[in-house]
């Protein structure tokens, strides 16, 4: 086991909803994540206090944060501050986004 290079059997796997699977990797302060949507997949609205940014790698999905709505492809990057209630709906396509969250989200240990 490496402190610098983890292995993918060394990743937590998470489903987090029906169809939407996390693989995540954490520092000391911060988290990265690997969502991945099958096609029509719901992460269902929701808040947490951690703050997430994130960038869209494949696919297409309407994220809604907060009370704004908006189609995200690849390359789209999206904020999402401690606190405010979002969703995402992947659509006619397998969907995956890399997020990071700070601090470390305890339940995706």
């Amino acid at each position: 086991m490496s402190l610098y290079f983890p292995t993918p059997d060394e990743y937590s796997r998470h489903n987090i909803f029906p169809g939407v699977s996390v693989r995540t990797c954490a520092a000391e302060r911060l988290m990265l994540s690997l969502a991945e949507l099958e096609p029509h997949a719901v992460v269902e609205r929701h808040a947490h206090p951690h703050e997430q940014v994130g960038m869209v790698l494949r696919g297409r999905a309407i994220f809604t944060i907060g009370d704004e709505e908006k189609t995200l492809q690849p390359g789209d990057m999206f904020r999402i501050p401690g606190g405010v209630p979002h969703r995402v709906a992947a659509l006619d396509e397998p969907f995956q986004a890399l997020d990071v969250f700070t601090p470390v989200r305890e339940d995706y240990l």
